[in-house]
């Protein structure tokens, strides 16, 4: 247990539980850095009267995002044996590069389906800098599922699902136990509230998991694209309406694209009974709160990690009332291609 902090109330009904939370910290400690937390006063007089914001900043986390922290508690809690053959998922982005480190880092192989029009940046990412062997399918939901399920049966490597794996979950919600135990470190009193991105759910759940068994009283928030908002009417259809697929009525289109996955069978009652409440945000919002973070603590964060600053700065949330907030900056996997292409194109000469 992280230094500082009260006795667990284990929430056990769930597919993991504080202790699971505990043991992947453990587990994953050598292999991920702990990330600091920040703090912006200029950000804090836009939240409110007499608010405080604290940044948890997952972007400077190996891979340049939370992600490898589930991925290597999914790799490493595999005996050696079963770890050897290897281990497969399927993804475009931040999940698949965590997977391909956490393989890289215990020495097995692994194997990452990506869709065909995934940046090529990724892609060579994936091959040149962490040794994935990287096969390609279509550009869609199924046929990423189907190839991956393909590549277990060649290979008999384990399938490690990118929130929907409990261990995946535990090893995000080790970001909940870092963060309170820093605020506790910082001399300051616990948090009023915790503001976490949500697309599949597993960081959500996992540190909800943690927030809840610690404090109770502690209020725990979604932060969600209103371009991808199944998590959000999920938990307001409930229990009966929820069927596992995705309740949005519309293709998901949000510039946050690391949270256009849908929750699935363990991540639901997690966000169903734990979050309090899911916030959605328009593309400006989100857009305008990673351009402040950019502009005013210079951190280039990606677009999910401008959904949770969004909800901190929203007058919606600001009626609340809380006064000391935790924000996760969850990544900062951005495409600079273009930035950079426009540079070279009108100040690189020839030489």
């Amino acid at each position: 247990m992280a230094e500082g902090l009260p006795p667990q109330v284990p929430v056990s009904k769930y597919c993991i539980e504080i202790a699971d939370v505990v043991a992947a910290a453990d587990r994953i400690r050598p292999f991920v850095h702990r990330t600091p937390v920040m703090r912006c006063a200029q950000l804090d007089a836009l939240a409110g009267k007499d608010v405080e914001l604290f940044f948890k900043c997952e972007l400077f986390q190996k891979t340049g995002s939370f992600k490898i922290r589930g991925a290597s508690n999914a790799c490493l809690a595999v005996p050696d044996a079963e770890a050897k053959k290897g281990f497969v998922t399927h993804s475009s982005g931040n999940h698949a590069q965590a997977v391909a480190l956490a393989c890289q880092q215990r020495g097995v192989p692994a194997y990452i389906v990506i869709p065909s029009n995934a940046p090529l940046p990724k892609k060579n990412a994936l091959l040149h800098t962490y040794g994935a062997k990287v096969f390609e399918c279509k550009p869609t939901n199924a046929a990423r599922a189907a190839m991956a399920a393909e590549k277990v049966k060649e290979t008999g490597a384990k399938f490690i699902h990118s929130s929907n794996d409990p261990k995946v979950m535990a090893g995000q919600g080790t970001i909940a136990l870092e963060f309170l135990s820093q605020i506790t470190e910082m001399g300051k009193r616990q948090l009023d509230a915790l503001i976490v991105p949500i697309g599949g759910g597993g960081m959500l759940s996992g540190m909800a998991v943690v927030a809840k068994s610690l404090f109770p009283n502690i209020k725990v928030y979604g932060a969600e694209p209103a371009g991808a908002s199944d998590a959000f009417l999920a938990k307001q259809a409930g229990q009966a309406a929820w069927k596992g697929v995705s309740q949005h009525p519309k293709p998901p289109h949000t510039c946050a694209d690391g949270l256009k996955t849908i929750m699935l069978e363990h991540n639901w009652p997690v966000v169903r009974d734990l979050v309090d409440r899911i916030f959605l945000l328009s593309e400006k919002q989100i857009i305008d709160a990673a351009e402040l973070v950019y502009t005013r603590m210079k951190l280039a964060i990606e677009m999910s990690a401008g959904t949770g600053v969004a909800v901190a700065l929203s007058e919606e949330f600001q009626k609340l009332g809380h006064k000391r907030v935790g924000v996760v900056l969850c990544g900062g996997n951005i495409a600079l291609d273009d930035l950079f292409s426009s540079l070279r194109k009108k100040f690189v000469r020839d030489e």
